[in-house]
């Protein structure tokens, strides 16, 4: 999500108005917001990015930084703080609140059945180059959560709970700003309303127990470092018997000749300065074979050949990137005195094309007396 664009994440056209805007967003605020999702990091993440999307594009002069420089637009040009809730976010969260929670002056919630921890897992998983740009599959083992069956998930010697006394039973506490009233999960009993008297031995008062678990996935083709892939029914399992998904994290060794830019590939070619002068056909590695390099005359050090659609093929199926072939210019160690004499006898044969910076001196005539 955190690459998506603000309008992505509110899910709206770049051309909808403040209306709109404030419509998507509290729709995907009331949906992720961290109390109606206790627990869950993923869920708590994208009301974080809610709400900065909401921030930047309800305020007319942001949202047009935005629009012409994007991100890094709004961090060089002083845009605000991505974290808290600054500018019109704050108001509208506070309705947001209301509706969730019935208004939250003196109306109680009841206490909600939840679990010490969320359904969905995460595991990461580090393949090298190859895998990532042809795909495999990857065993991977990795430890889930389960409800303890002794205590029924609830942490408590023989399930038996006495009611939070932070909360008093109601699962949420309350704060008053102004004329608004703000509500947020109870930090001791995390939303339950209730916390336990002795703690169950099996489990430590955890309420879960550790399991562990192997699955084989098929990493598709193209797959980036840092891309996140979802495996159903593989992670966490709830006091009533649902299980959650597993969210795979891939990290991507680095390849000693290949390097890789999104879909695009560069590759350091060496080219002997004379082959560079007189231009030649060289042969080099691509992610498939070999390609035919056609070397103009006079190539320059570091410049650039592209062979179009020799990249990594997209992830998303969205054809493949390019493939970059870098020139490095090399030159010899050494000299014997008989190539010595050769290379300055070309040299004296190209005259004052053999002397071009002399031609510097030109421009400054007066500067010396």
């Amino acid at each position: 999500m955190e690459n998506m664009s603000y309008y992505e994440i509110l899910e709206v056209s770049q051309s909808a108005d403040k209306t709109t805007i404030k419509k998507a967003y509290r729709k995907m605020a009331k949906i992720h917001h961290p109390d109606k999702n206790p627990g869950d990091e993923e869920a708590e993440l994208k009301f974080k990015f809610c709400n900065e999307a909401y921030q930047v594009l309800s305020d007319d002069k942001q949202r047009e930084i935005y629009d012409r420089y994007g991100k890094e637009g709004l961090q060089q040009g002083g845009g605000r703080s991505s974290s808290g809730f600054g500018g019109g976010g704050f108001d509208d969260l506070g309705s947001i609140f209301e509706e969730m929670f019935s208004g939250g002056s003196g109306r109680s919630r009841k206490p909600r059945n939840t679990d010490k921890y969320s359904l969905d897992e995460a595991v990461e998983v580090h393949i090298s180059f190859k895998e990532a740009v042809f795909g495999c599959n990857k065993d991977i083992e990795f430890v889930y959560k389960e409800s303890c069956d002794t205590c029924t998930g609830t942490g408590a010697k023989d399930g038996k709970m006495s009611t939070c006394s932070t909360c008093k039973g109601q699962g949420q506490v309350y704060m008053k700003q102004g004329f608004m009233t703000f509500s947020q999960t109870c930090p001791t009993c995390h939303g339950e309303g209730s916390s336990a008297s002795d703690k169950c031995k099996k489990c430590d008062g955890k309420g879960f127990k550790n399991k562990k678990d192997k699955v084989t996935i098929k990493v598709p083709a193209g797959v980036d470092n840092e891309n996140r892939l979802r495996v159903s029914g593989k992670g966490n399992i709830s006091k009533d018997g649902r299980r959650g998904d597993l969210y795979v994290t891939f990290y991507v060794e680095q390849d000693s000749t290949f390097i890789r830019d999104n879909n695009d590939i560069y590759i350091e070619v060496p080219v002997f300065f004379t082959q560079a002068v007189l231009g030649e056909t060289i042969s080099i590695p691509s992610l498939t074979g070999e390609l035919d390099l056609e070397l103009e005359r006079g190539t320059k050090d570091k410049q650039h050949y592209k062979f179009r659609g020799e990249g990594v093929a997209d992830v998303h199926g969205h054809g493949k990137g390019d493939l970059i072939a870098q020139i490095n210019l090399t030159y010899p160690d050494s000299l014997t005195s008989e190539q010595q004499e050769l290379l300055e006898k070309l040299q004296e044969s190209f005259g004052l094309e053999s002397k071009p910076h002399e031609g510097i001196f030109d421009s400054l005539k007066g500067w010396f007396k």
